[in-house]
C-alpha cells in the first residue's frame, strides 16, 4: 500500500458537510470518502492508475 501523508485542506463548511453525510450513507470516514472521490475524479479524468493504484499514471516522454 502507499504511503500516507498527511494534508491540511481547507474547504467550504457547506461541502464539508455534505461530504461528511456522503461519507455516513456510505459508511466510510470523512478521509476515506475524500480519497474515494479524489481517486474517482481522476479516474474519470483519465489521469487515475487502476484501482488501487493511489496517483496519477507517469508521463510519457515523446
Amino acid at each position: 500500500m502507499a504511503e500516507r501523508k498527511p494534508f491540511l485542506l481547507r474547504i467550504d463548511d457547506r461541502i464539508l458537510e455534505q461530504v461528511k453525510r456522503w461519507a455516513d450513507d456510505d459508511l466510510r470516514s470523512l478521509n476515506a470518502q475524500i480519497e474515494f472521490l479524489l481517486r474517482d475524479s481522476l479516474q474519470r479524468a483519465g489521469r487515475g492508475k487502476e484501482p488501487g493504484g493511489g496517483g496519477p499514471p507517469a508521463r510519457k516522454n515523446k
